[in-house]
């Protein structure tokens, strides 16, 4: 209530109950789609996640342009050299980003390399420069680089590695096989999971105990132990894609008994609800009742579903890889630059060859939280 200086005074409370009459309706006629999105900018952690990996993803096709080098580029001259410092300013005079040429020096102490940086010597970096030749989103031939080093010096973001090639364009390049293996590995899985998981539940009888049977004796066995067999079978002359594929393909076929599962009892419980009969005595056939009409009420958990396995297949991936048993050189991905890392002595004296082992970690969290801000969103029963 407002009071005025002559004694007037007004009632604001109608004005407020009409303001929140008009925010229940606009709820009440607002889509499934906007109530979802006001859920989901409710989980922060989920929303920095999602941009994360979204901006992670539209990397993938320009990974040659941002990096300095290609993936196998090799500098002899700079093995193990130690993560380089952008700098900007210069003897307290802005000069713009630079980094210091480094001399080489053997420590016959710790028979390690050294290098010394000549800081009366800053080397500028120049932007859009030519270096090794890539392709753009795999198909546009390009030697455009973001950025690089000039007069001959070097850039390492992150250090190079033992045979001298620059850990940042590695990671950058890896991320192309490492994230892309999970899309892949899900699809596969999803189409199994989802045809098999509805054929059981709708059907029953004696396909949904064959199917549940599968399912059991694929859970029985042990995941990591069946990933080296079926890896191990895989021949050693097949090119760097080839591999990618079917170590693709191995992941997704193994995580499909958890998603049909899921599908085949939901299935049970909404295949005796009124719309599925009434669907059914209106001639529907099978196929038509699954697509339409069950399959869009378990559209929330095959989505949230989608996003927690993905981390999965990047780890597995990974494991596959480390072990020497997934993707090989010269394929680049952050498993195959982790087997490179293996000698836990070298770690020790140069400790950003480890440094591939972040981004699994961070992609695998952002992953999680994406999936868990999804799936609250997703279910109605949330607020």
């Amino acid at each position: 209530m407002t009071i005025f200086p002559d004694g007037r005074f007004v009632d604001e409370r109608p004005y407020v109950s009409e303001m929140g009459a008009e925010a229940r309706d606009a709820d009440l006629d607002a889509s499934n789609t906007v109530l979802m999105l006001r859920r989901f900018r409710k989980h922060k952690l989920a929303m920095v996640s999602a941009l994360f990996l979204l901006l992670s993803y539209l990397m993938l096709p320009v990974a040659g342009f941002i990096s300095p080098y290609t993936p196998n580029e090799r500098l002899e001259d700079f093995l193990y050299h130690p993560p380089q410092m952008v700098r900007l300013f210069h003897e307290g005079e802005f000069i713009g980003p630079y980094v210091y040429r480094t001399e080489a020096q053997m420590n016959l102490e710790e028979f390690a390399w050294e290098y010394v940086p000549e800081t009366s010597k800053p080397v500028k970096l120049n932007f859009f420069c030519e270096g090794g030749e890539y392709k753009l989103a795999g198909l546009i031939r390009s030697n455009t680089h973001l950025f690089c080093a000039s007069d001959g010096s070097t850039v390492f973001l992150w250090g190079s590695d033992r045979l001298g090639r620059d850990v940042f364009s590695r990671i950058l390049y890896g991320a192309q096989l490492s994230l892309t293996v999970g899309l892949v590995g899900i699809t596969v899985s999803f189409v199994i999971g989802i045809v098999l998981g509805s054929i059981a539940g709708y059907f029953g009888g004696f396909l949904d105990w064959i199917i549940n049977r599968v399912i059991e004796i694929l859970r029985s066995l042990p995941e990591l132990p069946l990933w080296l067999a079926l890896s191990a079978a895989v021949p050693s002359h097949w090119g760097p894609v080839s591999v990618f594929f079917i170590i693709s393909i191995i992941l997704g076929i193994l995580d499909w008994p958890g998603l049909a599962r899921a599908v085949r009892s939901k299935f049970l419980s909404l295949r005796e609800e009124e719309f599925v009969r009434a669907a059914e005595m209106m001639g529907a056939k099978p196929a038509r009742v699954i697509r339409r009409h069950l399959l869009p009420n378990f559209l929330s958990h095959l989505i949230a579903s989608a996003t927690l396995s993905i981390p999965a297949m990047i780890l597995g991936e990974t494991a596959l890889s480390f072990l020497g048993l997934g993707l090989r050189a010269p394929a680049v991905s952050w498993g195959v630059m982790l087997n490179d890392a293996q000698n836990l002595a070298s770690i020790e004296i140069y400790p950003w060859t480890a440094i591939p082992m972040l981004p699994i970690v961070i992609v695998v969290l952002a992953f999680n939280f994406f999936g868990d801000g999804l799936r609250d969103a997703l279910d109605p029963n949330r607020s």
